[in-house]
């Protein structure tokens, strides 16, 4: 059995996911970021970086339990485990790979400060929203050109790294990006959202409550490192 310490984030999509492809069993157990759950001493001894997603394996390597955080390290452990969705070919692997790493230092980080600054920021920002704006449209850019070469990100077979991503372009048409003059990636995402293990994912995901409206200005604050709880 895993334990998924999560809420709605995309990259916890993507371990909801993954889970539900995978078919392993595993309970959820929520850590509210709006509240700053993350940052409480037991989850800390689980993910010192404060953070969600996190699994613990109790069936780990050795049959011991094992903690695992970070997404894309979850997404490996997750496909090594169980021998799917990553190919045992060398070369195809790597492919997948790769293109798990240009979500991993890509796409998450940039869609992510773009959504930061249009919902969290000061208005006055006009640079940061042009650059975060530029660059994650260059990156679907990216992801039309890939996908007009190969069915998936990592070529002919579906894996984590389409995994990683799908979540992170639902929210395509809020960012500005139609998948009508981006055909490739229309075809892709809509391959993907009609996977019955994906439609389970996002159910479960859909009915998941945060206190995110009602979150305190501190706990913002603690969250996004601002206020009182810059560094200097």
């Amino acid at each position: 059995m895993i334990d998924l310490y999560a809420l709605t984030s995309p990259n916890v999509q993507k371990i909801f996911i993954a889970l539900e492809e995978l078919e392993l069993p595993y309970n959820t157990k929520y850590i509210d970021v709006w509240k700053g759950e993350q940052f409480t001493p037991d989850f800390i001894k689980i993910n010192p970086n404060s953070k969600i997603p996190a699994i613990v394996d109790h069936d780990g390597p050795g049959g011991k339990p094992y903690t695992v955080f970070e997404s894309g390290a979850i997404l490996l452990y997750l496909a090594e485990k169980t021998g799917k969705l990553l190919s045992k070919d060398p070369r195809t692997r790597f492919d997948q790979i790769q293109w798990l790493m240009i979500q991993l230092t890509g796409v998450g980080p940039v869609f992510g400060q773009w959504n930061h600054f249009t919902l969290f920021a000061p208005k006055d920002n006009e640079y940061s929203m042009s650059r975060y704006r530029t660059e994650m449209k260059r990156l679907y850019e990216l992801l039309e050109k890939r996908l007009g070469e190969a069915p998936y990100l990592g070529g002919d077979e579906y894996s984590i790294a389409d995994v990683a991503t799908f979540p992170w372009t639902r929210n395509h048409d809020a960012q500005g990006v139609k998948w009508a003059d981006h055909p490739n990636l229309g075809r892709w995402f809509d391959a993907i959202a009609a996977r019955p293990a994906v439609k389970r994912a996002l159910d479960k995901v859909a009915q998941i409550k945060s206190a995110r409206e009602t979150a305190t200005d501190e706990n913002k604050d603690r969250l996004f490192g601002r206020g009182r709880f810059a560094r200097p």
